[in-house]
């Protein structure tokens, strides 16, 4: 993606650490009132950042370790039962990114379908669709 000034930016990496850090702060300022308590508006500054982090696998246990929690059981609460508005949420850094972006040109996809499911060790998981991934459909 290009952005006015023609840097290139992929895949949430940038050059400028600080700049990065700075408009990852802003953005986290920008949702917290979507939680309903500081707890989860906590726990989903720290999703985020393992989401975006290089760990092998981004699933609860291993995103919760990141974050220096003993257990997963704080990052199942916030994407199961926890109370905030996932559309608001969804809307505000929309609304981020295209004051941001600043260009009329520019477009924002996000994509998780592009990983490949390998899921085998996990019970009941078996291969499934992943989008872009050639021949990986299932039946549904």
């Amino acid at each position: 993606m290009k952005t006015t000034k023609d840097q290139t930016v992929a895949a949430g990496h940038s050059v400028d650490v600080e700049r990065r850090q700075a408009m990852f702060e802003g953005l986290m300022g920008r949702v917290a009132g979507r939680f309903a308590r500081v707890e989860p508006r906590r726990r989903a500054r720290s999703l985020v950042l393992g989401l975006l982090s290089d760990l092998p696998r981004n699933n609860c246990w291993t995103i919760a370790e990141h974050a220096g929690a003993t257990t997963s059981h704080g990052m199942k609460h916030l994407l199961g039962r926890a109370k905030w508005d996932a559309g608001a949420v969804r809307d505000d850094i929309r609304t981020y990114m295209v004051d941001h972006l600043r260009d009329e040109e520019a477009g924002l996809v996000v994509d998780e379908t592009g990983d490949l499911k390998k899921g085998t060790t996990t019970v009941g998981a078996q291969r499934q669709y992943a989008g872009t991934a050639a021949g990986s459909r299932t039946r549904r």
